[in-house]
């Protein structure tokens, strides 16, 4: 006896079958909104390498958004003195970088010919005007009013950009943290203009010196030092798989939307967010 096309297999049947017959779309699109996701690619070419180069580049700017949710979480964590939760959200978040620094995987081994193939179809359009990616250099302190102007033309993405310009970064939570526990970071430091870009201060580079010398007296700022430096760690690392794939595919030409290319991201690729954690190590 045959069965319809509708008609589960005689294994399949009761408790074992979950349920397949929904009134409209599926719980499943219903949260995650697939349909939306996998329709948002709309090729300008018919090379076929234009899909991996589009996706893998949306992909990053969904690893941008959540990475973006975890620093600020970790930032209101640091601003109520809860540690731990800082602590966490920190951690989830070097798990997401090592997923977004994954990402460049399909498109590093690109040789110019195969990239030559689409690129034009790009236009003006560039990394740098990624108004996520701002978010995240923003919080880590690398600040830069100019970065808003590419957003003009969208006053809630400008004006997102204009908030987070504002605000404390991850790092100066950071340092107002150690102030509430008693260590001289210099006013200065605490009362700077949070809309510039953070410089170094040889003060809180000996804060961290000094913590790191006697970590037994200081588990939990220590522990919270080791978590930012893994996330510099792969700020760093990002920046540097971002100038190798972008030498491999174009060599040092000029990049698109007008930017200098490889020698602009050579400049970022030598400079670590957090600074004062990685020159402190020098003197412990």
């Amino acid at each position: 006896m045959s069965t319809s096309p509708t008609t589960p297999p005689a294994h399949e049947t009761g408790s074992d079958l979950p349920n397949l017959d929904f009134a409209g779309t599926t719980p499943y699109e219903d949260y995650v909104q697939a349909d939306v996701l996998t329709h948002l690619q709309h090729l300008r070419s018919d090379d076929p390498g234009e899909m991996v180069f589009l996706v893998t580049t949306q992909v990053m700017e969904l690893w941008f958004t959540v990475i973006v949710h975890e620093w600020e979480t970790a930032g209101r964590a640091l601003r109520e003195d809860r540690i731990p939760d800082a602590l966490t959200a920190l951690r989830r978040s070097t798990h997401e970088l090592e997923a977004l620094n994954a990402s460049w995987n399909p498109i590093a081994r690109l040789t110019p010919a195969q990239f030559n193939a689409y690129r034009k179809m790009l236009g003006e359009g560039s990394g740098f005007q990624s108004a996520m990616y701002r978010r995240m250099e923003f919080l880590l302190g690398d600040k830069s009013a100019s970065m808003l102007v590419p957003h003009r033309g969208s006053p809630r993405v400008h004006a997102e950009l204009e908030k987070a310009l504002a605000e404390p970064s991850l790092y100066d939570e950071v340092l107002r943290l150690l102030a509430r526990r008693g260590l001289p970071v210099p006013a200065e430091v605490l009362e700077r203009d949070l809309t510039q870009r953070y410089a170094a201060s040889p003060a809180v580079e000996e804060i961290w010196a000094g913590l790191y010398a006697a970590p037994r007296d200081h588990a939990e700022l220590v522990e919270l030092g080791e978590a930012l430096t893994d996330v510099a760690e792969l700020v760093w690392r990002w920046r540097n798989d971002h100038l190798v794939a972008t030498r491999r595919a174009m060599g040092a030409k000029t990049g698109t939307g007008g930017s200098a290319g490889v020698a602009w991201l050579e400049k970022r690729a030598g400079k670590h967010v957090f600074p004062e954690l990685w020159t402190a190590r020098s003197h412990v």
